[in-house]
């Protein structure tokens, strides 16, 4: 195969004439898909060869939390963390670097789907689109960095369970699929409320509504957030509860908002003076 045929795999731009509204025939659409995967591909790739290099340090920065948490046990509690089997070392390194190449390419393949997706939106959909992407990215990553602060404290209160006179042995491949876990809760956990918002903006919820189930979400909460974390222990869960009842009636001011500036450019005329719950006199 030549270097064009190899770099024909790479290409996104369609063979045939591109419609007004966006539309292509469907061998540009495979083509596209296939030339976006094979980017995404190659970039987990060079990312992950990077990541070798720096096992090491992230080693580091996954046991942190465990290492934490053992000091804060003292000598009250006996633990240490083990690799499994022979081929256990090996493992252990290709599933950290893949996971740290995977995390690192995130924003590269995101937009790769996001870009796939956006030539069949209207105009409307494409701004907000936008919006949810750019707030989507950071806030996932906030929540990620608020599981990886509570950590320690959720390993401190499993691992204190250790009955005196036994030692505690945490193999490594539990403790990191544990971990993931616990971070991707984090993650997606913060992205709900923006989910309430983009709900807001396309008419499906309104903010009286969630203002009249308030106490309700406070409530459906606090039981998400016991039953998501992995850890169990009360600690994680209200740190995970706490900025996720933030996050939710900043989305209530957010729809509130939305709703009178909708108002304001949509005379109530019609069906639309009255209010959902209101009573027809039919």
């Amino acid at each position: 195969m030549s270097f064009s045929g190899v770099l024909g795999f790479f290409s996104v731009r369609p063979l045939n004439p591109v419609g007004d509204d966006g539309r292509m025939a469907l061998g540009d659409h495979l083509r596209e898909f296939r030339g976006r995967l094979v980017r995404c591909v190659t970039v987990l790739v060079v990312l992950f060869a990077v990541s070798l290099f720096f096992y090491e340090a992230l080693l580091d920065v996954v046991l942190a939390p465990y290492n934490d948490a053992r000091e804060a046990l003292g000598e009250s509690t006996e633990t240490q963390a083990y690799v499994k089997g022979a081929t256990g070392p090996l493992l252990l390194q290709l599933k950290l670097c893949g996971v740290a190449a995977l995390v690192v390419a995130s924003p590269f393949w995101l937009y790769q789907l996001w870009a796939f997706i956006m030539p069949g939106l209207h105009d409307s959909e494409k701004k907000w689109t936008r919006l949810f992407a750019a707030i989507a990215g950071p806030l996932f990553f906030v929540g990620v960095a608020t599981g990886y602060y509570v950590l320690p404290k959720g390993l401190e209160v499993l691992i204190g369970f250790t009955p005196d006179g036994l030692e505690n042995l945490v193999e490594f491949g539990e403790y990191f699929s544990f971990l993931t876990r616990m971070l991707l809760v984090f993650g997606i956990s913060f992205e709900i409320p923006l989910f309430v918002i983009m709900l807001n903006l396309a008419g499906v919820v309104t903010g009286k509504q969630l203002g009249r189930y308030r106490a309700w979400i406070i409530l459906g909460t606090f039981i998400f957030a016991a039953v998501a974390t992995p850890s169990t222990d009360p600690f994680s869960m209200i740190m995970l509860a706490l900025p996720m009842l933030v996050l939710f009636l900043v989305a209530e001011v957010i729809a509130r908002w939305v709703d009178r500036a909708r108002g304001k450019r949509r005379p109530a005329t019609g069906t639309d003076r009255w209010d959902d719950d209101a009573v027809s006199d039919l």
